[in-house]
């Protein structure tokens, strides 16, 4: 049962993660480190918990990862990541990385159908130009729909008819639906995936997650013993703790840093 965290409350689950010999500590991006915003490449991560990230990924045994569905190329931008950065980077929902001091490391798998993208995109395009506020985020695996500035009526309508254009150009690819977005991949990662990667890449004794998505779910269902998912906002998870808003994570990283760095003393 997902319990709520207040800032300034200790919690054991808080103080078990921190304490634990090799952390992980994996963000979700938009909703989770930056407030929605209705320009998806607007986005960026609150002052604060970028400093608390950074802080943290200087600690010994500590390791910072960006965790999104966004292409590695518009996560790197969004991010303000630069080749110098301690941050690792899942993109692409667990099928492309980024890796302090090696650089990228996408997951094995197969590409794209040569052309396959563009021709999506092509046909796509049309449909989202006749409805206002709807967008095309190309996608290094496909695409996403975002419909933050779209009215209920418009995102209903568009996205019935991007689906029903998906499912007979390429009834295999996966389909994810989320706050204001649709996506369509031709790979089947998912952020549990991204968990696997981490915690093997970095050799993890624990994994604190943080997400306020319908994929973030996939992440927080694999979370072992020794892990900690945290909800933000409203809405159904595995997670075990929630706190409501991007703000309160960065509290939540805060206390995090506080009791890790008492424990490397």
């Amino acid at each position: 049962m997902t319990r709520t965290w207040t800032p300034g409350t200790a919690d054991d689950a808080l103080t078990a993660i921190a304490t634990t010999d090799r952390l992980v500590i994996a963000l979700d991006f938009d909703g989770t480190a930056s407030p929605l915003v209705p320009d998806p490449m607007a986005a960026r991560a609150l002052p604060e918990i970028k400093t608390q990230l950074e802080r943290l990924a200087a600690m010994p045994d500590t390791i910072v990862a960006y965790v999104s569905g966004r292409s590695m190329h518009d996560l790197r931008i969004i991010t303000e990541h630069d080749d110098e950065s301690l941050l690792a980077l899942a993109g692409s929902h667990g099928a492309q990385y980024w890796f302090p001091g090696i650089g990228d490391a996408d997951a094995p798998g197969a590409g794209t159908e040569d052309g396959a993208r563009e021709a999506l995109w092509a046909a796509t395009q049309p449909i989202v130009d006749r409805y206002e506020g709807v967008g095309l985020e190309p996608k290094a695996f496909g695409m996403g729909i975002h419909t933050r500035r779209a009215t209920p009526e418009a995102e209903k309508a568009a996205f019935a008819e991007i689906d029903a254009l998906v499912a007979g150009m390429f009834p295999h690819w996966r389909r994810r639906s989320g706050h204001r977005v649709l996506e369509f991949s031709s790979r089947i990662e998912g952020k549990d995936t991204a968990m696997t990667v981490l915690r093997e890449q970095f050799d993890a004794t624990g994994i604190l997650f943080a997400g306020d998505d319908v994929t973030d779910e996939d992440a927080m269902r694999v979370l072992q013993d020794g892990d900690l998912g945290v909800r933000v906002g409203p809405g159904e998870s595995a997670a075990e703790l929630r706190v409501d808003t991007p703000q309160e994570i960065a509290a939540l990283l805060e206390a995090l840093a506080e009791e890790r760095a008492v424990g490397r003393e």
